[in-house]
């Protein structure tokens, strides 16, 4: 028996499904080889000297027309934290629209763009674009791009050997908030990332408020932690790079950061702590350090209801303020499936601390 029209109607759009995802993949394998993750050794990088720096979304109209006005559709994803934006080209951002997208990343802590032309530019204006939030960190053991220094370049190859194959064998949980490089004497701001390749299902990105993890304090907890500072180091990762004969760009540093600091431009207060960096309270026994700190993760780990999930459709660019967020990658995917991302890490401010 011949197939009947709905039979045949089905089977087209299977079949243009089909074809749409093949066309897909062909572009994100395309976008990926173009950028191999470049892993020099004898890679050497200077260490960061101090800068001046200004937020740029201290410049910003807070009624945000070049960014939002009449022609973007925002959806919130939690009162705390993340928005999603569709109808804004961030490579058509005028430089006070990018002064937009940096007062609103810092209200709304993690920005999800879709629909973006940005994985498309060249590396240049890529770097171009991020550098308008500040200096852009270079990574001293992870790969970048050949000749862009600026780039982190992570790829999880299927097999045995990946990026994450270490907490996937050392930990029941393969969650591990941080906040990235908070061992920077001016850590970084605004921060843009994007994937080349993913698998079709997992891969996503946690995020989390620490603004409001430290709301959610008690008035008398609050006192008590406003003025303490900790020691934040990037030596272990430097050594472990070291270990694995991977790149070691330059030694590691060591910096000292308030507990509590506040944003610069919405003056919100956040907790600056991260179990990636941060080593020890300042002034504290190694005991009350430890339990003060265990408290401190724990309590953000649990806050499930100030945490979103990030996920990356095709065309998809997240922006997160890294002063007032932790984040962490979720690696649920079969360790057969390849993950492609690349991100550009302005710098900021020196991080200014809360007084009670």
């Amino acid at each position: 028996m011949a197939p009947s029209v709905a039979e045949l109607q089905t089977q087209l759009a299977a079949t243009s499904i089909d074809q749409a995802k093949a066309a897909l993949n062909d572009k994100r394998l395309d976008l990926s080889a173009k950028y191999p993750p470049h892993s020099d050794v004898d890679e050497k990088l200077s260490l960061v000297e101090p800068f001046g720096c200004t937020d740029p979304g201290s410049r910003a109209d807070k009624s945000l027309p070049n960014l939002i006005g009449d022609h973007a559709a925002v959806h919130h994803l939690s009162p705390y934290i993340g928005s999603e934006l569709s109808g804004v080209q961030i490579s058509q951002l005028s430089k006070e629209g990018l002064d937009e997208l940096g007062l609103f990343a810092a209200q709304r802590k993690l920005l999800i763009f879709r629909d973006q032309d940005f994985h498309d530019l060249s590396p240049e204006r890529q770097i171009e674009i991020a550098r308008h939030f500040g200096p852009i960190h270079a990574h001293p053991t992870t790969p970048n791009i050949k000749g862009y220094p600026e780039f982190l370049n992570l790829v999880r190859e299927p097999g045995p050997s990946n990026f994450f194959e270490y907490r996937l064998e050392a930990f029941n949980s393969h969650v591990f908030w941080h906040t990235d490089v908070s061992f920077e004497a001016q850590p970084p701001s605004a921060t843009f990332f994007w994937l080349l390749d993913q698998p079709e299902l997992g891969g996503d990105t946690l995020f989390l408020s620490t603004v409001e993890a430290y709301n959610r304090l008690s008035p008398e907890f609050k006192k008590r932690l406003e003025g303490l500072t900790a020691l934040h180091s990037g030596v272990e990762q430097i050594e472990e790079s070291r270990k694995r004969n991977g790149p070691t760009r330059r030694e590691g540093v060591q910096s000292i950061h308030p507990v509590v600091r506040v944003h610069p431009v919405t003056g919100e207060k956040a907790l600056y702590i991260n179990p990636a960096f941060t080593r020890h309270i300042v002034g504290f026994k190694k005991e009350e350090s430890d339990f003060l700190l265990k408290f401190l993760y724990d309590h953000i780990a649990k806050g499930a209801d100030f945490q979103v999930r990030a996920n990356y459709l095709p065309g998809t660019v997240v922006i997160w303020d890294n002063r007032v967020t932790n984040h962490t990658a979720v690696p649920d995917f079969s360790r057969e499936k390849r993950r492609h991302a690349l991100r550009l890490t302005p710098q900021g401010e020196v991080p200014i601390p809360a007084t009670a």
